[in-house]
């Protein structure tokens, strides 16, 4: 089995990297450059690195040549983030003997011989690798092999949910009642057995930390162990989606003994007094099968088998490399040199040449993604931009089928709050349609005939092979014909997130993949929602028909009730919303004709389980 060189940022040694006896050294002391290159627009690293070695996984070689230079001459940019580069960068590039050296002589760190290891390249987008906290898709996908959760669905399908931990379960007359009985033979990689006290702490845990995906436990009042084997949880209301939301990487049970050795606690202030994220980020304590070897944010995450797993048979494949490749060209480079195994960011423009490869495969279909402008509420932040018509004008100004078709593929224009593959979405035909002069109107209506000038912020972050950045410039084109110009003013993901969370954003393009698969997760986007409270969006701000019609969709458990009421919150905010639902991505995956048993699983659920692969 070949080799796969595991390292990216994090493992050079500069002494061993550049050596001041190569034939073309530069005067800048030891540092080697072979060339300068200033970098111009479309430029990636790894397509640099890709140009100058064939490799587009010698891109640290750039990075700490750069780095190394301009510690003595500011000439040089310092790179503090390798899926961050400006147009106007001068790079140092070393000869190709030395990248060549760094490739062949272990600098990296190394597969052993005879292992099976499976090399996953995707785009970087995580926070934490805590189970409790982690809620991004690269977080979801790393975690989806580590943790196990009380149940989970099939592989592939999401029309049926079924026992991972619990083996049976049974509900209240009232609905209010989960109660579950876990299966016998479940171990943690820690050698401790899971239990029914871990389940609950894990639970009580993930809700009290109030992170990012607790609101998801917003309806468990309490859960309890009343034996090794049962776990009881207890709701505050109904709540139709609990089993589909318990279903996530969020819900993954933990060793609780050697979680609250590590500084985890499930009391009601662990926001306050949890210490044990760090640790976790570094540290895996789940009974799924693989453990965590080691997270370098933004370079990679590799998992190797858990000896200790219980559960089934014990996976395939040895080790897992989780690898931020950003560019979604340089993941097609990399597939098709034999670096990757596969890729999850390949763009739609990308799939009719992988296609003719005879050694790779293509999964194609519509995603459950949506990208979207959010328009802030609150006058204060959002100042225009909280005018009725100042929202309907930017919603009749977007060109949605040019957005469609910029995005290419499988891509299709949701009509309001569901993707169109979902239930309950309204039907096709009425999806919004553009409408410049009525735009127009609006603007002048708000009091902006000469027109309106607003700034528009968004992360530099792409999914599946979809660049936001791309998007933007779509949005400013098309705004600026109904007369609005839009300044746009990108950030990287982290502070951008942060804003986006706070309600700090007037203007925002943002995408939303499910947090859990049931349209009950839609109503984010409604007034008081997790999504509609970051545009500032209240109970307060909107109309009590909408109000009315969200709270029977929440409750709703009979399916033409649901149907009902869904389709009347949808219907209302056609005309009364902050977002603009301006398309739903494909989704395209690459991968080796080596991997066998592929199964998509969606962006929910991790996108891909390495337990059910081979090679």
């Amino acid at each position: 089995m070949k080799k796969i060189l595991n390292g990216l940022v994090a493992v050079f040694m500069l002494t061993t990297l550049f050596l001041a006896t190569a034939p073309h050294a530069s005067a800048q002391g030891d540092v080697v450059c072979e060339s300068d290159v200033v970098v111009q627009a479309d430029d990636w690293l790894s397509n640099l690195a890709d140009k100058f070695y064939g490799n587009v996984l010698a891109f640290p070689v750039i990075v700490e040549a750069t780095n190394a230079q301009a510690a003595s001459d500011d000439s040089y940019a310092t790179i503090e983030d390798p899926d961050v580069i400006e147009v106007g960068w001068k790079l140092c590039v070393p000869p190709t003997e030395v990248a060549q050296s760094l490739l062949s002589e272990s600098v990296f760190t190394q597969v052993a011989e005879g292992e099976t290891t499976l090399v996953v390249g995707l785009t970087e987008d995580t926070v934490s690798l805590d189970p409790g906290r982690g809620y991004e898709f690269h977080a979801n996908s790393v975690n989806r092999g580590i943790y196990q959760t009380l149940v989970t669905f099939p592989p592939g399908r999401l029309d049926e949910i079924v026992p991972e931990l619990a083996e049976s379960w049974t509900i209240s007359d009232d609905g209010l009642t989960y109660t579950f009985t876990l299966g016998e033979g479940h171990t943690f990689s820690t050698g401790r057995s899971v239990t029914a006290e871990d389940v609950a702490f894990s639970i009580r845990r993930m809700r009290n930390l109030k992170g990012n995906p607790s609101f998801l436990a917003a309806t468990i009042a309490d859960a309890q162990a009343p034996d090794e084997q049962t776990v009881v949880i207890t709701l505050s209301e109904r709540d139709p989606a609990i089993l589909a939301k318990l279903a996530g990487t969020w819900f993954g049970v933990i060793d609780s003994t050697e979680a609250i050795a590590q500084g985890a606690s499930d009391a009601e202030n662990a926001d306050e007094v949890d210490t044990a994220e760090q640790w976790l980020n570094n540290n895996s304590i789940g009974s799924g099968a693989y453990m965590l070897q080691k997270w370098e944010p933004k370079v990679e995450a590799i998992l190797v088998r858990n000896p200790n797993f219980s559960s089934g048979p014990p996976a395939d494949i040895d080790r897992v490399i989780f690898r931020t490749i950003s560019d979604a060209a340089a993941q097609k480079l990399a597939l098709e040199a034999g670096d990757l195994d596969i890729g999850l960011d390949i763009s739609a423009d990308q799939v009719p040449s992988l296609r003719e490869s005879p050694n790779v495969e293509v999964f194609e279909a519509l995603s459950d993604t949506v990208f979207f402008l959010l328009m802030n509420a609150d006058p204060e932040i959002g100042g225009p931009l909280a005018m009725d018509p100042v929202q309907d004008a930017i919603r009749l100004a977007t060109d949605y089928e040019g957005m469609r078709l910029l995005v290419g593929g499988a891509a299709a224009t949701p009509v309001n709050i569901s993707p169109v593959n979902w239930a309950y979405a309204l039907d096709e035909s009425q999806a919004p349609q553009r409408d410049i002069e009525a735009a127009k109107a609006k603007l002048a209506e708000a009091g902006f005939a000469d027109g309106l000038t607003i700034d528009l912020e968004y992360p530099e972050f792409s999914s599946g092979g979809v660049a936001i950045g791309t998007l933007a410039q779509k949005v400013q084109a098309d705004l600026a014909e109904a007369g609005i110009t839009v300044n746009l003013r990108p950030a990287d993901l982290g502070p951008a997130l942060e804003r986006y969370r706070n309600g700090e954003e007037a203007f925002g393009l943002w995408l939303w993949g499910p947090d859990f698969l049931d349209p009950i997760d839609r109503l984010s986007f409604t007034p008081g929602g997790k999504v509609g409270l970051r545009a500032n969006w209240d109970e307060s701000d909107a109309s009590p028909e909408l109000v009315a019609a969200v709270s029977r969709a929440r409750i709703a458990t009979d399916p033409a009730d649901r149907a009902e009421a869904f389709a009347e919150v949808q219907e209302i905010m056609k005309d009364e919303s902050v977002f603009v639902f301006l398309v739903q991505s494909g989704t395209q995956v690459a991968y080796s004709t080596d991997v066998q048993n592929f199964v998509y699983l969606g962006t929910t659920l991790g996108r891909i389980d390495p337990y059910l692969l081979s090679k």
